[in-house]
């Protein structure tokens, strides 16, 4: 294919024509070679990290390569394989039911805190399970790519036990709820938190914006749609924020740092088993 005399070529590229040029240097670049900055696109070099600091291709960032997210990617297999289980099998899943679910009056009389955990992992239909798992699927593995395996995890287990714990503060006594919603609204409420610093920029606006349209949509459903327990999605929605916002705060990089994130997230997580074991 020939190039059109009219455009030029990526000085990477010879083989590329493009009509964009670095914002700093002049220099042409190709799809391939642009990298978003706050001042438009600009090439590899231009773009390159200076003393100690480190750019992020934004597309790269944004762009989830799964393979790389095994916690995000193994709660999926493990609600998708409990919830196939207990319908393949009726008994086996009305005592999940019986067993796991999130009932207060169960938690409240018999200290039985555990149900805050396995009430994550049952859901009550189909449509159900498919909500949480796409979402799983979109945002857990940008979350753990972006801030390490053993922090996500810490991470959606706190916003579970958050969505638990509200709900067993302010729900009704006779009431009950299964699904992995609290934990899925606390990485809603942690990418909230970790664009909002980037809300300036064209791409973090963007993102921040999408999500806090995303986010109002499910918070307003149980306003139409019955037994939806707003409780947990609440609790999870506040652990996720506050964790995040912490997180967003600390280096990248430095040495520990997984541990430190881990150890931050575990706090919420904490608080909230004490309210299920304690209340």
């Amino acid at each position: 294919m020939g190039i059109d005399a009219s455009s030029t070529v990526c000085y990477r590229h010879p083989d590329r024509a493009t009509r964009v040029a670095c914002s700093d240097c002049g220099r042409p670049i190709c799809v391939d070679c642009m990298r978003d900055s706050a001042v438009g696109q600009k090439c590899p070099e231009c773009a390159a990290p200076v003393g100690r600091g480190r750019v992020i291709d934004a597309r790269r960032s944004v762009g989830v390569n799964r393979a790389t997210s095994p916690v995000a990617l193994g709660l999926i297999a493990v609600n998708v394989i409990v919830f196939v289980l207990g319908r393949a099998f009726g008994d086996l899943g009305d005592q999940f039911f019986r067993d796991g679910a999130m009932q207060n009056i169960l938690v409240g009389e018999f200290g039985e805190w555990y149900r805050g955990i396995t009430s994550m992992f049952l859901h009550a239909d189909v449509l159900h399970i498919l909500f949480n798992m796409y979402a799983l699927w979109l945002f857990g593995p940008v979350l753990e790519r972006r801030f390490g395996s053993v922090p996500f995890a810490t991470l959606y287990l706190a916003s579970g036990l958050g969505g638990s714990a509200l709900f067993y503060l302010v729900g009704d006594p006779r009431s009950s709820a299964v699904g992995a919603s609290g934990a899925i609204f606390g990485l809603f409420g942690a990418l909230l938190a970790a664009s909002y610093r980037q809300r300036h920029t064209p791409a973090g606006r963007a993102v921040f914006s999408q999500l806090g349209v995303l986010l109002a949509l499910n918070l307003a459903l149980p306003f139409f749609v019955p037994r939806i327990a707003w409780e947990a999605h609440v609790g999870g929605l506040v652990v996720g924020i506050l964790v995040a916002a912490v997180w967003d705060r600390m280096p990248l990089e430095a040495g520990r740092a997984a541990l430190a994130r881990a150890s931050v997230a575990a706090v919420p997580a904490a608080v909230s088993l004490l309210i299920l074991v304690v209340a």
